[in-house]
């Protein structure tokens, strides 16, 4: 199992700072929600309608990474947090819930002739085993790799799901979130990066794996194999206006909205 570093858990316990402060500086906020910034422009515009269907109910949205999130929720200075990976063994006495799926998207410049990658491509990529893009379909031409830092959501998906115990090159670029990902992507031909499905614009090209297109309907029918769980997660059963917005978050209109945004519904059930 691999171990945190030191530097990794002192980011960590700065982010959940940064949060419980925040939180106290917000008299009028009802529920704090904390953590992945995947999870979070989702439950940002939810935010938006809950608080517009239920006047007089605020709802604090903070960005930090999944593990910021769940370690905030842990000691207090979140109601709720926002994780884009499934649970760890030591997190799952947490209760969680699942708001919705999301696929990973692996992305490049527009301008990049590579449409289609294979699973092994990609991890072969990111090891820094393949570096020109020559060897990928592409013309000639050095591969910049995008990654997300340590402790995000995402990075941990695409480990599990990309990389098959392999290590991300130390010749990574390392941004802190899915937008700033996206926007590097966006300004430099020769790179690659992966994001939430949900997220990708036209500033972006979002590759076929192994042929398969990244969509919400090969994410549903199972052809799509990149994809995540977006969870809820509390200390214990939610309580209050906590439990109110996750139940508006799973209702009808809720999950409306989640779809609306390019997420998958979630599965009946998910809660644990």
């Amino acid at each position: 199992m691999r171990k945190t570093s030191p530097a990794i858990s002192f980011l960590t316990i700065c982010l959940v700072c940064l949060v419980f402060a925040s939180s106290c500086g917000r008299q009028n906020a009802d529920v704090i929600v904390a953590g992945s910034t995947s999870v979070q422009p989702y439950a940002e515009i939810l935010a938006e309608e809950y608080e517009r269907l239920y006047p007089g109910n605020a709802v604090d949205v903070q960005g930090g990474g999944s593990a910021a999130g769940i370690t905030a929720v842990q000691s207090g200075a979140a109601d709720i947090g926002m994780s884009s990976r499934a649970l760890k063994d030591g997190e799952k006495s947490l209760w969680s819930v699942e708001i919705a799926k999301d696929g990973l998207a692996i992305v490049v410049n527009p301008q990049n002739p590579v449409t289609d990658l294979t699973l092994e491509q990609i991890r072969k990529i990111y090891s820094a085993e393949i570096t020109d893009w020559s060897e990928a379909g592409g013309t000639r031409a050095k591969i910049h790799i995008i990654t997300r830092e340590e402790g995000s959501g995402t990075r941990s998906a695409f480990e599990d799901l990309v990389m098959a115990g392999g290590r991300i090159s130390a010749g990574a670029i390392v941004q802190d979130s899915n937008g700033t990902v996206r926007q590097l992507v966006s300004s430099d031909k020769n790179s690659i990066g992966f994001i939430s499905l949900g997220l990708v614009d036209g500033t972006v090209k979002a590759v076929s794996l192994g042929g398969v297109e990244a969509s919400a309907a090969n994410i549903e029918n199972g052809a799509y194999g990149l994809s995540r769980p977006f969870l809820f997660v509390c200390l214990g059963e939610p309580e209050g206006r906590a439990r109110q917005f996750i139940d508006f978050v799973l209702s009808g209109e809720g999950q409306r909205v989640l779809t609306h945004e390019g997420l998958i519904p979630r599965a009946e059930g998910a809660v644990k």
